[in-house]
């Protein structure tokens, strides 16, 4: 649990797929929240977690089924404003007296939903009601609530809610039916900041106080020992480094790991732009051919990504073993990260794709994590790395993986198919920032595919590999879309790839969105 000084809110999770979404939008209050599984939000917890409000996460489950998750008995004794959300509401009214029934088809609501106000007057609906008397939002429910509880008062309804917005106005109870969270709710924002500020929240959760704030935090945890830093030169391992090295100085070495699986001349550039702009000590760890060799034949995905993992630690290790003192090793580990690793049922998570980076370090390395971002998302990164003078030219950088050009290279990994890809990709992203459209795409790259297709070049024929490009819109990279490129771009670059790569003969547009697909492709 996060040891602050800020006002805090207490997200309990249920299980919904859009929980960190609340969290989002709380954040971008200003107000600092943590999400924590229900089933680890216990009395104790929540006395020493002492939350200024409380919020129950939507869920799969139903409150009718016998060993449904419930939240402890302490939240509603916490004296502090709670905010339900679809499960979170009907968990309140099923625990304070109402009455849930069980869904129906004629019940149901899935989908885009209206909200209509009654006359009762509360300071959480403040001017959330559109000037027609209604509100669009978005409903995903089966059960539904038959009866409000003692106390409460109905703010809104809709065609399948009655009670699609109740409140206890004395004890600043409210539960909504629907998710404000999501964009479908258009005006949900408004009713997150009516809520926080019932609270009294004062919105002192900025990345200035954060920072200065995390600087203490590294101290007292590293004392005089010396810490070492994995450095990717993407922008989460940056800002980790430069707000470490603000806080430690020459206790921070940096290891850089030129794994042969980067870009075209990153590594070049992000050794120079470290050593003679932010004077660390940075260690350039040539370990290409340790990397490429142990991936040699390797094609399935997991293994391909677990073997980058070990190899990433075993580098770290043998490092750490050349610097006097080294007792911590420091990750770029953000908070959507922690809260994947954590399933909220406490069983057993499905493994979409591992992060070479999450689930703490093996007993034989000796070393404690520092994971100075671990509490952020990836935009307040990005605004962290302005409060710590880093370029805009660099903090707008599209994220880049851990293992790198591995998982843009589907089946087996060759240095010729390597090489490929780093030119097709420098080609696409030189369209990218020639066309205007680099700062519009969350993230842009381009997969090599395990396949080689025939085509026609002059009077010869070719037998080369197709590639696909990717590029996406997005926030935080939890959910995204395809970007809409014209017709013509995608000609254009096309046509560039093909006739400046050697190697290429067919070029597709990946238009999948997340979910169902991931943004990378393995």
């Amino acid at each position: 649990m996060t040891d602050t000084s800020h006002d805090r809110l207490l997200i309990i999770d249920f299980g919904s797929q859009v929980t960190q979404l609340i969290a989002r939008r709380l954040r971008e209050l200003n107000v600092y929240c943590e999400i924590h599984p229900y089933q680890k939000v216990t009395d104790a917890f929540v006395t020493e977690f002492a939350p200024k409000a409380i919020i129950f996460s939507g869920g799969p489950d139903s409150v009718m089924r016998t060993g449904s998750p419930r939240p402890p008995k302490a939240a509603y004794e916490a004296g502090v404003p709670i905010l339900g959300i679809c499960y979170g509401q009907q968990v309140m009214m099923h625990d304070l007296g109402g009455k849930v029934e069980a869904g129906e088809h004629a019940t149901a609501e899935f989908g885009r939903a209206y909200v209509t106000p009654t006359e009762a007057k509360a300071g959480f609906v403040d001017g959330w009601f559109a000037q027609d008397g209604r509100e669009q939002v978005w409903m995903s429910h089966g059960d539904h609530v038959s009866e409000i509880a003692p106390g409460f008062t109905v703010l809104g309804t809709s065609p399948g809610a009655p009670f699609a917005m109740t409140a206890d106005l004395e004890r600043k109870f409210y539960a909504v039916q629907f998710h404000p969270e999501v964009h479908h709710t258009p005006n949900g924002a408004k009713l997150y900041e009516n809520f926080v500020r019932e609270a009294g929240f004062s919105g002192d959760w900025t990345m200035g106080a954060y920072r200065e704030e995390m600087i203490r935090k590294i101290r007292d945890q590293v004392g005089d020992k010396q810490v070492i830093c994995g450095l990717s030169g993407g922008v989460d391992s940056s800002v980790a480094a430069i707000l470490l090295h603000e806080a430690i100085g020459d206790q921070l070495t940096c290891v850089f790991v030129d794994h042969g699986l980067l870009r075209l001349n990153e590594a070049e550039e992000v050794v120079t732009m470290f050593r003679d702009n932010y004077n660390l000590k940075l260690i350039h760890a040539a370990e290409s051919e340790l990397f490429l060799g142990e991936l040699d034949g390797q094609s399935d995905p997991e293994t391909k990504r677990k073997i980058i993992g070990r190899l990433f630690i075993d580098v770290f290790q043998k490092y750490a073993n050349q610097i006097e003192g080294a007792e911590f090793l420091a990750q770029g580990t953000l908070y959507p990260d922690v809260i994947e690793s954590v399933s909220f049922s406490g069983g057993p998570s499905v493994t979409i794709k591992s992060h070479h980076n999450v689930g703490g370090l093996p007993e034989k390395m000796g070393l404690k994590l520092v994971e100075p971002l671990r509490e952020l998302f990836k935009d307040e990164v990005r605004e962290l790395g302005r409060e710590l003078g880093l370029p805009d030219s660099f903090i707008g950088r599209h994220p880049f993986p851990g293992p790198g050009l591995a998982i843009r290279c589907p089946g087996e990994i060759t240095r010729e198919k390597l090489e490929i890809l780093r030119k097709a990709d420098a080609v696409y992203i030189d369209q990218i920032r020639k066309h205007g459209l680099y700062d519009d795409i969350w993230q842009a790259f381009v997969a090599i595919l395990p396949v080689r297709t025939v085509g026609v070049m002059g009077d010869g024929r070719t037998y080369d590999f197709a590639c696909a490009l990717r590029a996406v819109t997005s926030v935080d990279g939890m959910t995204a879309d395809y970007y809409p490129f014209e017709h013509s771009f995608l000609g254009e670059t096309a046509t560039r790839i093909i006739n400046e790569v050697k190697g290429i003969n067919r070029v597709t547009y990946d238009i999948t969105s997340k979910p169902p697909g991931t943004i990378e492709w393995e």
